[in-house]
């Protein structure tokens, strides 16, 4: 026997950390004896030969089993240089099978790559660790990396090896930290995980960080999966995605839960597939009228009450509905009938299942050791440390990722606010200041601003949107400008605010004008999506429609419309939840379907009917579509009614030519003859009134428009008299 007592007891026990330098074919010389050595460690094997495969008959050299776990070796005299070789096997069963060995081929992941990696700056990561079908010396494979610093010893298990982990242990590669593998003659569609050895001596599963494709639950082994064969055809939408995502351009989205958009009843309540979803949900969102749609988190998770935030497989969309192949199908659908497709995206926080990210090579190794950094307090999760160079690599690349396999046209970034603070929801003590003593996170705003740098970089045109619900300064300022460099924040205040005034009694509406007004304070500070999103449906919430103050289904459907006319008169761009556009009734359940029915009823379609005049109007008029960041553009009339619970303001384009008048009553009673200041003399034609009969309401308003009058009204010499109808919103446009 040529190998040691010692490594041969290392291999049995499964505690090999460079298995090439014992595995594979080397030059060997011990005395007299020199040679060619081979080894190999095999599963449910009696036999083995080494087959020369550099000729077509090539010679054999039977190998000596020299231990019963599958330890076989031979010392080749008659050769003096290493060749190319196959393995022909006899297992158990009589079966004959010849192939490559892992053990014979170099590292896959080259040294310039794990540098880069090492250094936080290998922005395309995704592309070298995981699993990655290519060739190699022209011989097919896949090639298995993982990053793992602080395990003893690392190996590949499947059902190619009947997940035995002491079959496929991994070459380390030094100090990267990266455990390497290629194995020949393995396909596509192949279940694997990684077991580790810690240096404590335990042994665990763990799935692959940059897995692109899962397992359902409860299992959760990474599959593998090859992204090279798709061929899009979006080819006219990326070319003109810069043009088309430009913040003067108009954008109307529509935010869905994949799971819970619409069910197959009939065929035991399943959702519907990333193909079925493109064609339905594509004919629903141009029906509607809206420019984009933004999915809740699709990257792998086990949990569906988590409704896809806590994120298991940050490289993979979930198996629910399909394959990596059909969501891409899915997006290039979208784009070909000119629907952006924008990602819910969770940097912030990870969950503590065992089988993924928490603890993976036996260390906190992706998350804080100390708690008081790296536990979330509100959620019970575990937050990145950003400060560490491979966990920067690893998610500056998953953000880059998506949008290159995937084409995805910008990222909604959960939770900035949780990323931005130290104490977010934390007490005295319960956290750690800055090396400055402040309460800021220092290493996520770098990794923030480095994250939107390269979006920005790599994919132009493409939108960054932050969910962030502070004050915060300079959300979406540039970096250089000492900002976090997105394009666009969600307007959380405004939200609340404008929630908080419609669900009171209109009775006592005219105490809290200042939630109707106070957001113009800071409408501008920043460049705002004004949003309703899933959060106001959830949680016991209630449904936006049974929110809406007091009396009947009708009353608060009429109250429903005058809020959406006021959110799409307003500045910024514009996010509705789905079943928000018919007024569903029921709070959102992640686990059905909506309440489709209720579109039969006049209520619910007057609402989805006038969010679609909305959308039209919106994208269609310049005073709107090009001014949502423009503080010249805006202008109140009045806002000072407050017993009247009215509210007027003006909207204006940048060359003045068209302006949009927007009066929103929130009283149940009608207005005649209710005179508001006008900026400009002539006339000013009605062109939307959420209290149409179109929309299920009275159809009370201002046929013929209104004619201004040189009378001094709300600091203007011209105005007019209007007929308000009850809790409405009407939009009037100046035709001079």
């Amino acid at each position: 026997m040529y190998t040691s007592k010692q490594d041969l007891k290392r291999f049995v026990d499964a505690k090999v950390g460079t298995p090439h330098d014992i595995l594979g074919m080397h030059p060997f010389q011990k005395g007299k004896k020199r040679g060619i050595l081979v080894r190999a460690f095999l599963s449910g094997v009696d036999k083995c030969e080494v087959v020369d495969a550099g000729t077509e008959a090539g010679p054999r050299y039977p190998m000596e089993k020299v231990d019963e776990s599958g330890f076989f070796e031979v010392l080749i005299e008659d050769r003096d240089m290493v060749f190319p070789y196959r393995l022909r096997a006899e297992q158990r069963n009589r079966e004959i099978r010849q192939f490559y060995d892992p053990y014979s081929f170099l590292p896959t992941v080259g040294d310039s790559d794990l540098y880069l990696f090492n250094q936080g700056n290998e922005h395309r990561i995704y592309e070298k660790l995981g699993a990655h079908p290519k060739t190699v010396n022209g011989i097919p494979g896949v090639s298995f990396a993982v990053w793992a610093p602080n395990a003893e010893r690392v190996s590949l298990v499947g059902v190619f090896n009947d997940w035995d982990g002491r079959y496929h242990p991994m070459r380390s590669l030094g100090a990267s930290g990266v455990w390497e593998l290629f194995v020949p003659g393995l396909e596509p569609g192949e279940v694997y995980k990684f077991e580790l050895r810690a240096k404590n001596g335990d042994v665990f599963l763990k799935t692959d960080p940059y897995g692109c494709y899962f397992e359902a639950p409860p299992n959760n082994a990474s599959i593998v999966f090859d992204h090279s064969s798709y061929a899009w055809n979006d080819q006219a939408w990326m070319a003109k995605r810069v043009n088309h995502q430009a913040l003067e351009q108009p954008m109307s989205i529509y935010e869905v839960h994949l799971a819970s958009w619409k069910r197959r009843w009939e065929e035991d309540n399943r959702p519907l597939t990333y193909k079925e979803l493109a064609v339905e949900l594509a004919d629903y969102v141009i029906e509607h009228g809206f420019t984009h749609i933004e999915l809740m988190p699709v990257a792998e998770h086990p949990f569906d009450g988590s409704w896809g935030y806590q994120v298991t497989g940050y490289y993979a969309p979930t198996h629910r509905f399909g394959t990596p192949d059909d969501f891409k199908a899915f997006v290039d659908y979208m784009h070909q009938r000119e629907i952006g497709v924008i990602l819910d995206w969770v940097p912030a926080h990870f969950p503590r299942d065992t089988f993924a990210l928490p603890g993976f090579d036996g260390t906190c190794l992706y998350e804080h050791e100390d708690p008081r950094l790296g536990a979330h307090m509100d959620w019970g999760t575990l937050i990145f440390n950003f400060g560490r160079h491979e966990v920067k690599s690893f998610l500056v690349a998953n953000a880059l990722s998506w949008l290159d396999r995937y084409h995805i046209d910008g990222l909604r970034v959960d939770a900035v606010a949780s990323m931005l603070y130290l104490d977010y929801s934390r007490e005295e003590g319960q956290w750690i200041p800055n090396q400055y003593g402040g309460n800021e996170n220092l290493e996520a705003i770098a990794f923030l601003r480095e994250t939107n740098d390269l979006v920005h970089k790599y994919y132009p045109g493409t939108l960054m949107i932050a969910e962030e619900s502070t004050s915060f300064g300079g959300v979406t300022k540039s970096p250089a400008e000492g900002g976090l460099g997105f394009d666009l924040k969600w307007n959380m205040g405004w939200m609340h605010d404008n929630m908080s005034y419609f669900e009171k009694d209109p009775i006592y509406r005219k105490h809290h004008q200042n939630n109707l007004t106070f957001g113009m304070l800071y409408q501008y500070a920043e460049k705002f999506v004004t949003v309703f999103s899933h959060d106001e449906v959830t949680h016991g919430k209630g449904s936006m429609l049974m929110k809406m103050g007091a009396g009947s289904i009708t009353d608060k459907s009429r109250t429903l419309r005058s809020l959406y006319g006021h959110m799409w008169g307003y500045p910024g761009k514009k996010l509705l939840f789905m079943g928000s556009e018919f007024g569903q009734s029921e709070e959102w359940n992640y686990d059905k379907s909506l309440q489709w029915h209720l579109n039969e009823f006049s209520d619910h379609h007057g609402i989805a009917s006038l969010v679609r005049d909305l959308n039209r109007v919106y994208k269609s008029e310049p005073a709107l579509a090009l001014t949502d960041f423009d503080d010249k553009s805006f202008r109140w009339i009045a806002c000072w009614d407050a017993d009247s619970s009215m509210i007027s303001y003006v909207r204006t384009s940048p060359d003045g030519r068209s302006k949009i008048l927007v009066i929103g009553h929130f009283t149940p009673m009608t207005r005649e003859k209710y005179r508001i200041g006008l900026p400009s003399a002539g006339h000013w034609r009605e062109i939307l009134n959420t209290d149409s009969s179109f929309y299920g309401g009275s159809n009370i308003g201002n046929v013929n428009g209104v004619n201004s009058e040189p009378v001094e009204y709300d600091s203007f010499p011209q105005s007019g008299e209007f007929t308000i109808p009850p809790l409405s919103t009407l939009f009037f446009k100046w035709e001079g």
